[in-house]
């Protein structure tokens, strides 16, 4: 597998995308769930990025969020707004996020931000960029001078009970770290921990839409990609945790309570 290929192919469809949003706004709104909505952008922008990896890779299958594919293999993963309520109510952070899936494992991603005009991109052993200058993740040690994101609280059927674990580990981190942020997408929230921004992310959901292209990223940046119990992040993972060495076992204790 040509990784260096397939991240250029990554790259060109997520401009693909980008292009859809800057000719679309939100429109129709379609709602999932409780609070959980798609936009047409969001529709549009999977059709066409689909479409075009169909083109250029058809021997990769595609796994978009609002209408599926595949699920098993090498495949891509496509998030077509990550952040959509974000982007509904005009907050510029929101993303394509386009990763790859191989063996298991995530292998590369491309992740874009329009309204910032930044993109993020690596594939393994090539390191990790954003806007093509090399990244790396924090070298923080200390807790208290810790910057750590945590994912979104959860909505919909049970998220009284969802969100229990999220609201005790917020409970646990607050008096500890720096500060805590909560920005309404996880590729983004990746891509800051990739690049340094944040010292550590902490998240309780694994959908692969929202987070390979992320992995991949930070893994290439030095960031210590794990799941919530500490063992290697799959795309089976309950969750995310993404941290500065330094850090590691300091949260961790603090995630398993």
């Amino acid at each position: 597998m040509d990784l260096a290929e397939l991240l250029k192919v990554a790259g060109a469809a997520v401009e693909v995308g980008r292009g859809v949003t800057e000719r679309m706004g939100p429109g129709e709104l379609t709602f999932k769930g409780d609070r959980d909505m798609a936009s047409e952008v969001d529709f549009a922008v999977e059709r066409e990025v689909r479409g075009f990896l169909e083109r250029e890779t058809p021997e990769i299958g595609v796994l978009g969020e609002e209408e599926g594919g595949a699920t098993d293999g090498t495949r891509w993963v496509l998030d077509p707004i990550d952040g959509t309520v974000n982007f509904v109510h005009g907050v510029p952070l929101w993303a394509i996020s386009l990763g790859l899936i191989h063996e298991g494992r995530a292998v590369a991603g491309v992740i874009d931000h329009p309204a910032l005009n930044t993109t993020y991109a690596a594939a393994e052993g090539l390191g990790a960029t954003c806007n093509g200058k090399p990244i790396r993740g924090s070298q923080c040690t200390e807790l208290s001078e810790a910057l750590v994101a945590v994912g979104d609280y959860a909505v919909g059927p049970n998220a009284e009970q969802v969100n229990a674990d999220r609201i005790a580990l917020t409970q646990r981190l607050y008096p500890r770290a720096q500060r805590l942020r909560m920005i309404g997408t996880a590729a983004t929230a990746l891509t800051w921990t990739a690049n340094g921004f944040f010292d550590a992310l902490v998240m309780f959901s694994n959908k692969p839409w929202d987070t390979m292209a992320g992995v991949a990223i930070c893994r290439e940046a030095g960031v210590t990609v794990l799941d919530l119990d500490g063992t290697d992040h799959t795309p089976d993972s309950r969750g995310v945790f993404a941290v500065a060495a330094g850090l590691r076992d300091q949260l961790l204790e603090l995630i398993e309570g």
